[in-house]
């Protein structure tokens, strides 16, 4: 597993992390749809009109699929799960978002994730608990729905998107301006619906909003799909966990949030679990599928695979 591809992929969830910052900051209150719509829209139509590409036949259909669940549906679900679940409740539900791609992963790409693995993700899941979590949160039962949703649209699409891979000649660029559309798109009108026009601007709105769509989304969503094409699916889920420890950090750096003994020993377990899940995840490749059905494997980037390779371990 190339260490230089494992860490530029994440980057994005490292990135992910400081949209609590930003948001709280920077932000319109309550406006998460809206906030949704910005971070996507903007960004899609960037990249878009920067690859000068659009999907060709079957595409169409699987990049709808593949923007509604990783951007769409994803990003509104994050943002009611976060509204209605104080104390961090949300970034424990996002948390088991490795344990469901682990699973999805065994019918849809053949990878079967070892004991160790299954361990890993269960430690994240308690480290993140350790930080995030507080003596006085309460369940919501929308927001609880909402968070565990998001975590099931985010694995699924995680694994889709390994599954298809990309069609040839069409780089990560291209499938993120085409996902990112799709879901800004789908966003647009509920936003408006729900929330209504948008309110005035002010400067820092403004540059709270460039930053999403720039750096939060655009880059970090290149950074993320890129990871998925090249990299076991369930090892880029595991790296979702840095985004909850990253939140919490940039709280203690930039908010000045203290940082308990006990929320100290969670971000070292979950950092832990992150670090096992990604290097030590074991699957075959969705290479023999491919094979098996005629199709290009993920990664493959317009190369031919010959049928006599050997089917590897990552």
């Amino acid at each position: 597993m190339p260490p230089a591809t494992l860490g530029l992929t994440a980057l994005a969830p490292l990135a992910w992390g400081t949209t609590y910052l930003v948001t709280t900051e920077y932000l319109p209150a309550d406006r998460p749809l809206l906030t949704a719509t910005l971070r996507a829209l903007p960004a899609g139509l960037v990249l878009l009109a920067a690859a000068r590409r659009l999907p060709k036949g079957a595409w169409w259909w699987k990049v709808a699929v593949l923007g509604t669940l990783n951007i769409g549906i994803f990003l509104a679900l994050l943002f009611v799960a976060a509204y209605r679940l104080p104390g961090g409740v949300a970034g424990v539900l996002g948390a088991i978002q490795p344990l469901l791609a682990a699973g999805l992963a065994i019918p849809l790409l053949g990878e079967r994730p070892g004991g160790r693995a299954l361990l890993a993700g269960l430690a994240g899941v308690f480290g993140v608990s350790l930080v995030v979590l507080r003596a006085t949160a309460q369940l919501d039962t929308v927001g609880v729905l909402a968070g565990l949703a998001g975590a099931a649209c985010m694995a699924l699409g995680t694994v889709l998107t390994k599954r298809w891979g990309r069609p040839e000649g069409v780089g990560p660029l291209a499938m993120t301006g085409w996902q990112l559309t799709v879901g800004g798109l789908l966003l647009l009108p509920v936003a408006l619906l729900a929330e209504g026009m948008p309110p005035a601007m002010t400067g820092t709105n403004l540059l709270g909003y460039g930053y999403l769509a720039v750096v939060n989304t655009a880059v970090a969503y290149w950074l993320w799909f890129r990871g998925i094409g090249r990299l076991p699916a369930s090892s880029v889920a595991f790296l979702g966990l840095l985004s909850p420890v990253s939140a919490a950090a940039l709280g203690w750096l930039a908010l000045g949030q203290s940082l308990t003994p006990l929320q100290l020993l969670g971000m070292a377990i979950a950092l832990g679990g992150t670090a096992v899940g990604a290097l030590g995840t074991r699957g075959r490749k969705p290479v023999a599928r491919a094979l098996r059905s005629g199709h290009q494997p993920s990664g493959a980037r317009g190369t031919a695979t010959p049928t006599s390779e050997k089917v590897t371990r990552t």
